[in-house]
């Protein structure tokens, strides 16, 4: 049995290219004793993908070249000889940018429920790590009633989360997106008070008038001169919560720069505090942000915003279109169909 996928061929330089991956047909080995073999359904295009393919310091090693691209998935069991997984299985876990994913003992992979009360692509979006990054962001910026919380990429993968989930703890709700039609999504459809199209020429002056009491918690995605004109706007005592800084990520790796913030200041002279967070830190938070999640989408207060590529073959593309802003919302690739689960 063979399988294909895609080996990190060289570190980008910039957006990435397709010539940075390596698409190879590989045989898939036999199952031993505490492994099981998983054919990818599902795979998410996350910003950290980016991180991951530069050889700059982050908060995990990134991938070695000519190694398999990482990258979390949805997929059926196969073949198992692991107690915890049978034939049919859906489950979710690190499969990497291959359709065939061979999982030892030690691997990762959590069983979905049967029968799933959402669509499969749920969970890897809104009931998966980026709404669980959406929900642990929010607690550690603590909104409360009446508060205005500022969402940057609020069209993304979280921040299209962010908002609804501060609206359910009664605060305001202002995203910052790509676009009018962006922006008109976002209010009329997922429930936003407003929204700052980014590409305006005057996005600087609507931010402004879009938070006239100022701003108590920045959900940052962006950072760059969009977060620079947010902490311009610091409430004194304001939470500002590092989850992403995608417009810096191109320059990621030897021989770039990241840009600093200019406003930093802002911090002290509002007593305000910032603090930055990897969502895998903190489990302990898991079951209360499913539970939250979950119930919202059940009400209708919450939706499973998505952009389905399809095609193996279109990771690469897909990737770069984290970077373009044409998605919206969860941006995965759809690898195969799901055969049924086993009886």
């Amino acid at each position: 049995m063979t399988g294909r996928a895609f080996r990190l061929r060289r570190r980008p330089d910039g957006v990435p290219a397709d010539e940075d991956f390596e698409l190879v047909e590989e045989p898939v080995p036999d199952v031993g004793d505490g492994e099981a073999l998983v054919r990818t359904l599902l795979l998410s295009v996350d910003p950290a993908n980016r991180i991951w393919i530069s050889d700059m310091r982050g908060y995990r090693p990134p991938v070695p070249l000519g190694e398999v691209m990482d990258g979390t998935g949805i997929g059926e069991v196969v073949e198992s000889r692991r107690d915890d997984l049978r034939a049919g299985d859906l489950v979710l876990g690190r499969l990497g940018w291959r359709e065939l994913c061979l999982l030892g003992s030690d691997d990762s992979a959590t069983v979905l429920p049967d029968p799933l009360p959402a669509p499969l692509s749920a969970y890897l979006g809104v009931l998966g790590h980026t709404g669980l990054t959406a929900y642990v962001g929010l607690e550690i910026g603590g909104p409360q009633p009446g508060e205005t919380v500022v969402v940057s990429a609020a069209a993304g993968a979280v921040g299209s989360v962010v908002g609804p989930l501060a609206k359910a703890r009664g605060a305001r709700a202002v995203g910052i997106a790509g676009g009018p039609e962006k922006c008109r999504r976002l209010v009329e459809e997922l429930g936003f008070d407003a929204c700052v199209d980014r590409h305006a020429e005057d996005w600087r002056d609507r931010l402004d008038a879009a938070t006239p009491d100022g701003v108590d918690v920045d959900f940052e995605n962006v950072g760059g001169e969009i977060m620079d004109h947010v902490l311009l706007r610091l409430n004194r005592g304001a939470r500002v919560v590092l989850c992403g800084m995608i417009s810096q990520y191109d320059q990621a790796g030897a021989g770039h720069a990241w840009h600093g913030q200019r406003a930093v200041h802002q911090i002290l002279m509002q007593r305000a505090t910032m603090r930055g967070f990897i969502v895998s830190d903190h489990a302990d938070l898991f079951p209360a942000g499913r539970e939250e999640l979950g119930r919202l989408l059940a009400e209708g207060r919450l939706r499973s915003d998505e952009t389905i590529v399809d095609g193996f073959e279109q990771l690469p593309a897909a990737l770069r279109r984290l970077f373009t802003g044409d998605h919206v919302g969860k941006l995965l690739v759809r690898v195969a169909e799901p055969t049924g689960r086993a009886a």
